[in-house]
């Protein structure tokens, strides 16, 4: 069973449409990424997930039940996180999680949030209220009170977002276990393209409200043509500059470092170009096209 479906959402503020038509599924222990640059609709989409905006038309179920027939059964099993989301400011984080654990049935309460304190690293943050807290500190309690009722399915926006990297990859460990071990079904919002890559099995890719991509990462990397190819050049780099300029060809040029965006079937022909001239590179890298490419190009279009 698919553990959420969204049916032909819609969302109108006025004659302003949010969200135009959205539909996609959920499957039991999936991670999704939902992507899109700013304004596209993906705020105002996971709102309608959790029940916070009712959509203008279409329907959400969870686990084949309609969401707001079944609502409060239905949320007991779900649970968010967002950077942009506050707790209570002047409680202590041991009073927040307190609190937010009495909004559902969980079973040895207290066992349940000790052990979500030792998971997030959170034991000596406890008696410290939010407001005293840094950003990652917040990222990190935020993220504790999305798992303290074992949550089937988990949205989250910017999970990572604030973490210096050794926690964001601790983070990103984190919830692929748990996706492991709980088939635990994940929709993701993030900036960060390498981390989907890393851990979303899917994408989804909104603009303008609409769904424009539906696809695995490295599908939608792969229907980019540009490389990016990377030299060391020993001598010609005047000539190397001219060359690129002369024939459009983007490039970035750093200290003796030059970086090339090509096709990946022209890269042969360029090299020869280059020995022809006497352009004299040691070092060389090719990097295919990754999904940060697609989203660039995704923003090139929509601002052409």
């Amino acid at each position: 069973m698919e553990a959420l479906q969204a049916i032909g959402l819609i969302k109108k503020f006025g004659s302003f449409t949010a969200v135009d038509g959205v539909s996609f599924s959920l499957g039991e222990g999936e991670i999704l990424g939902l992507l899109g640059p700013n304004g596209a609709g993906k705020t105002t989409t996971v709102q309608m997930l959790l029940g916070v905006l009712t959509p203008t038309s279409g329907e959400i179920r969870y686990f084949g039940k309609e969401l707001y027939a079944h609502r409060e059964e239905i949320l007991e099993q779900v649970n968010f996180s967002s950077t942009y989301t506050h707790l209570p400011w002047s409680l202590t984080v041991r009073e927040n999680l307190a609190f937010f654990s009495w909004l559902y049935d969980i079973q040895g309460r207290s066992k349940r949030v000790a052990k979500i304190v030792e998971i997030f690293n959170l034991g000596e943050l406890l008696g410290r209220a939010m407001y005293e807290l840094s950003e990652g500190q917040l990222t990190r309690v935020n993220l504790a009170k999305a798992f303290l009722n074992f949550p089937k399915v988990l949205l989250l926006d910017e999970p990572t977002a604030s973490l210096d990297p050794d926690v964001a990859k601790y983070i990103r460990g984190f919830l692929l276990g748990e996706r492991e071990k709980f088939q635990t079904s994940i929709i993701i919002t993030s900036h960060n393209m390498a981390e989907v890559e890393e851990v979303c099995d899917r994408v989804i890719f909104i603009d303008k409200g609409k769904i424009i991509a539906d696809d695995t990462p490295a599908n939608l990397a792969r229907s980019i043509e540009t490389c990016h190819v990377g030299l060391f050049i020993r001598d010609g780099l005047k000539r190397i500059r001219e060359y690129c300029a002369t024939r459009g060809i983007p490039h970035r040029i750093e200290g003796r470092s030059i970086v090339v965006d090509t096709t990946e079937r022209v890269i042969p022909e360029f090299l020869r170009d280059l020995m022809d001239q006497g352009i004299l590179y040691d070092e060389i890298s090719i990097e295919k096209p990754t999904l940060e490419d697609y989203f660039l190009e995704v923003i090139k279009k929509k601002q052409s």
